[in-house]
């Protein structure tokens, strides 16, 4: 139930590929994840009805966490008392089972550091199984079991340990059924405030995944971070803890960086002595740190620092992580997931190292439960300082919060303007279901010219935006 969403989706097709008999329902089932599953073999449902579950006659149903009560299908599988379960808690007893689980935990940084842990095990001959939230370019498929799930020696599982809750009937975050044996902890900050009160809140819930890694694991956790540290403070974990970042002290340091525009090097130390020189195409400070968590994990298991470079060297991140999805009247179209004002800040610093002699102009989607209110107002009013121009769209269903508890958008265009950034906020649309995106296009028209960049930024379809620059660039070839 819930069978479109990324990851549901993903667990569904690797499934199927166990032999199981599969079949799903979700809202709207649309592309790519309707061809997806109808290749897979999975029949689905669009649409929740009681019929959906008789035709399908499961012996058990994996609730996603968008379900709530009141869902058609859900009263039906309480009422007869049909066998359920998490997808979270799926995945911990059929894909990852006893095998050695590397659990990517954090804020920021959860699907490049996964898909790096992954591939870098993927090339050293190790064949991972895996779960990657995002949509995978190095692999054909984002979930894969551990092909010895039963043998604690030859199984190894990647995943990315979401701390969003799990169910309706489960409020704990996911990652707390992914068995950790390996956890890292990239960083710790406030988020998903529909289900989190406070910071304290979240560092509960991660104190709770590393006292669960055993004696023999190993947490991994960001030198750097405040918040991070005192997780693990607070967790008082049996197991070893190793710290990564630029930190004296850090276990795992990070030096002599050196940023150009195609590529990104540093030198890894473990315990002050030097373990490998390494070099990226990723851009951004924030890609060394989640490659060298990386480097740190699989060097625990055995994988040496020759191989870890060369996975480096041919790694492809999922995308929406600083892809370049096309050309817009000769100005380079990028596009990110970041929405959050600490991604978004070193989002924009990794695009300016990728092309230093553009201008960057961002387009910013307020639609998140967080970015849409007014937690981070002060924040949203300083972290696209390193653009050259922001456009922010109208806040994503405004009506849920009032007009104190939403994000000030003339405020923050406002805070820009007064850095004398060229700042606009597109007005929501007047016509019932129209998108907001080709309202940007005038403002794009006039702050960019040939070779500068747009930078999408968005959790969700930008008021339908990417579409727009993309079949224009489709269509000018």
């Amino acid at each position: 139930m819930g069978i479109a969403g990324s990851a549901m989706g993903s667990v569904a097709v690797a499934a199927k590929n166990l032999g199981y008999d599969v079949a799903g329902s979700d809202a709207a089932v649309y592309a790519p994840m309707s061809t997806v599953l109808s290749t897979a073999g999975i029949r689905w449902f669009d649409g929740y009805s009681e019929k959906n579950l008789i035709d399908a006659c499961p012996e058990l149903i994996i609730i996603g966490n968008a379900i709530s009560r009141g869902n058609p299908e859900l009263e039906y599988v309480l009422n007869h008392r049909l066998p359920y379960t998490s997808m979270a808690a799926f995945v911990g007893e059929h894909f990852i089972g006893r095998s050695t689980s590397i659990v990517v935990s954090g804020t920021h940084g959860k699907t490049s550091t996964s898909t790096m842990v992954a591939w870098i095990l993927e090339c050293a001959g190790r064949n991972p199984g895996f779960l990657i939230g995002g949509v995978p370019r190095c692999f054909d498929m984002a979930c894969r079991p551990s092909v010895h799930p039963s043998n604690s020696t030859e199984g190894i599982f990647v995943v990315e340990g979401d701390e969003y809750d799990t169910a309706f009937f489960d409020k704990r975050s996911k990652f707390v059924h992914y068995r950790p044996w390996h956890l890292i902890v990239n960083n710790v900050e406030f988020d998903h405030a529909d289900i989190f009160d406070d910071l304290a809140s979240i560092l509960r819930s991660f104190a709770t995944v590393i006292r669960m890694v055993p004696s023999q694991g190993v947490v991994l956790v960001n030198a750097d971070d405040a918040n991070a540290l005192h997780a693990v403070q607070m967790a008082s974990p049996r197991a070893a803890v190793q710290s990564v970042g630029f930190a004296d002290a850090a276990t795992w340091r990070i030096v002599e960086v050196q940023r150009e525009a195609s590529a990104t090097e540093w030198t890894l130390r473990y315990n002050g002595e030097y373990h490998g020189r390494y070099r990226t195409t990723e851009a951004g400070i924030h890609s060394v740190r989640n490659a060298s968590m990386a480097i740190a994990s699989t060097a625990s298991l055995g994988v040496d620092a020759q191989t870890q470079a060369n996975a480096l060297m041919s790694l492809q991140l999922p995308k929406r992580r600083l892809e370049e999805i096309g050309r817009w009247q000769q100005r380079i179209v990028v596009d990110d997931f970041a929405h959050h004002p600490t991604a978004i800040e070193v989002t924009i610093d990794a695009v300016r190292q990728r092309y230093p002699s553009s201008r960057i102009c961002v387009v910013f989607e307020p639609r998140s439960n967080t970015s849409t209110r007014s937690i981070f107002q002060h924040e949203f009013e300083r972290c696209f300082s390193g653009a050259d121009a922001v456009a922010i769209g109208p806040i994503n269903r405004p009506e849920r919060y009032s007009v104190q508890e939403r994000l000030n958008v003339d405020a923050v265009i406002n805070a820009y303007s007064s850095q004398s950034i060229s700042a606009l906020a597109i007005p929501q649309p007047t016509e019932q279901g129209a998108s907001w995106g080709a309202a940007a296009i005038p403002f794009l028209e006039a702050e960019t010219q040939r070779g500068d960049v747009v930078l999408l930024l968005s959790n969700g379809n930008v008021g339908g935006l990417r579409e727009l620059l993309v079949s224009t660039s489709a269509s000018a070839e």
